[in-house]
């Protein structure tokens, strides 16, 4: 019996056999769809195929081709013409290999695919299955830009979805008998006009053709985002090097979580905020080989009284001290935030800043001061404390906010972000608040500088200008500043802003930075 609908799915029905289209001119129906081709150079041993089977509704393609990535893609596509919010969904199935004395190549890709047009290097977005059982969310963004993706957490799913809304595609997954689930990570493309949406088969080598099955296809239109909505919440990390992403967990709730922090002993271990706790997870980078044994269930952590901290946690570099922003105590009838450091591992907090608000963003390297934002008088500047409490240290003085402070990896200098110009921007200035000066001077507004701890790279939350404050629900950038050069390249384009990289998510071997992106979905 055919799988029935879900609710937001609205399906095409045309179910028409037809031979496979060698271009658009005279393209016949297949099914669900209008045409077939090769895209890019097909394999050396001859041309891909497509076929239809009415009595089980299953497309069997077969694809040559080197690849679908780098700067350009071949493989043989099936497809129809769609504009606007779109979804593809079917069960996916690798069946054949030739030539049949070969070994195919464990990236061999089955793929749901969106495309801008039928050139070799055209903007796309495709939910991958490898033969090796990776699936991935793959895209790029413009004619003839590198490929990158985001790497899910599971291993040989059997049916995918795509998602198109609005700028944003994302995947769905499920194993046998599981019902869809998402994911994690979104992309973000522009696709004008009409576009194609379909299916596909890409050999991983010029001189192979892999087939596939797709069954029980579906095509249709997502609901939209209004009304009641809920979040997904996906932690993610990214090669500096590569920019691809891999998910380290994924979760769908109203709530957020929030400003990841790297261990520093090289374990992966996470520790984020969600709901007033705090986390612990561990992450796969991407490109390094995966851990069969790694925490993929977030573990809460004990913190005595803190029971509402907030997005401003962070670490000392020998892993033994937390500093924590927390809003549990209540102070003259409030629930300010304030500072407290907590030994790793224990339940005993102690309270550093005697006024409120006060939120904690770095540590010095030898781990005795605190940097942090404050507001004082109606105005948020930055401050430093003993890491034991004391007198605090007023460091800004501009009109404005002045926010995100945090230590170079030697010491030396705070960089922070400030409005002083009239856009928020990011500034650095001696660690004891002598010779501040301006390091980013784009039209953007600039949030929370992260320096790499080996102190080549700064990274940074971009909005676009004018967007007030650092809001939630935006679409942000994550970018990267070369230190010594002060070249800026964009690291990831999300859909994030709070709670994405409010404090410092670098790994320790400055390679990897941790990051939340969130999507806005219908309950």
């Amino acid at each position: 019996m055919r799988r029935r609908l879900p609710h937001y799915f609205l399906s095409t029905a045309l179910v028409v056999f037809g031979p496979p289209a060698a271009s658009t001119a005279g393209a016949q129906s297949i099914g669900l769809f209008t045409g077939s081709t090769d895209i890019g150079t097909p394999s050396a041993i001859g041309p891909g195929s497509s076929k239809y089977d009415a009595a089980t509704q299953t497309y069997t393609i077969s694809g040559g081709g080197e690849n679908m990535w780098a700067a350009a893609d071949h493989f043989r596509f099936v497809w129809k013409k769609v504009s606007g919010d779109v979804l593809i969904e079917a069960s996916v199935q690798f069946v054949d290999s030739q030539p049949a004395g070969g070994t195919a190549d464990p990236h061999r890709k089955a793929c749901l695919i969106i495309r801008q047009s039928l050139d070799s290097n055209a903007v796309y977005a495709d939910a991958a299955r490898h033969g090796d059982g990776l699936t991935s969310l793959q895209w790029r963004d413009a004619p003839g830009a590198v490929t990158h993706e985001v790497q899910s957490t599971a291993i040989g799913p059997t049916r995918l979805r795509l998602e198109k809304r609005g700028n944003y595609v994302s995947m769905s997954i499920a194993g046998p008998g599981e019902p869809l689930k998402p994911a994690g990570g979104a992309a973000r493309i522009d696709m004008s006009g009409e576009f194609y949406v379909g299916i596909g088969v890409s050999a991983h080598n010029p001189g192979r053709l892999e087939t596939a099955t797709f069954s029980d296809v579906t095509i249709g239109t997502p609901a939209a985002a209004t009304g009641n909505t809920t979040l997904i919440n996906t932690l993610e990390t990214i090669s500096i090097r590569s920019k691809d992403r891999r998910v380290v967990y994924v979760t769908t709730q109203p709530g957020r979580l929030e400003a990841p922090n790297w261990y520093p002993d090289g374990s992966n271990t996470l520790y984020f905020n969600n709901g007033g706790k705090l986390f612990k997870v561990q992450a796969d980078p991407p490109g390094a080989p995966r851990n069969p044994n790694r925490q993929a269930t977030p573990e809460p952590v004990d913190l005595g009284i803190l029971t509402r901290i907030n997005n401003d946690h962070g670490i000392t570099a020998d892993g033994k001290v937390w500093a924590i922003s927390d809003q549990s105590q209540t102070v003259n009838g409030q629930r300010p935030s304030l500072i407290y450091v907590v030994p790793f591992g224990t339940t005993e907090p102690k309270r550093v800043t005697e006024q409120g608000p006060a939120y904690f963003h770095g540590w010095s390297p030898d781990g005795r001061t605190l940097t942090y934002c404050a507001q004082r008088n109606g105005n948020f500047d930055v401050y430093t404390v003993a890491a034991d409490g004391g007198p605090e240290t007023r460091l800004t003085t501009a009109e404005g906010k002045d926010d995100g402070p945090e230590y170079s990896p030697d010491g030396k200098q705070i960089y922070f972000n400030s409005e002083r110009t009239g856009a928020m921007q990011i500034w650095r200035m001696n660690a004891d608040g002598t010779s501040q000066e301006q390091v980013t001077k784009d039209d953007a507004e600039n949030w929370f500088p992260h320096v790499a701890p080996d102190g080549a790279s700064l990274v940074y939350l971009a909005y676009e200008k004018g967007v007030g404050d650092h809001p939630e629900n935006k679409d942000v950038m994550l970018k990267l500043m070369n230190l010594k050069t002060g070249a800026v390249e964009v690291l990831a384009k999300l859909f994030g802003g709070q709670g994405t990289i409010n404090v410092a998510s670098w790994s320790p071997n400055s390679q990897y930075l941790a990051f939340v992106s969130y999507q806005v979905v219908p309950e």
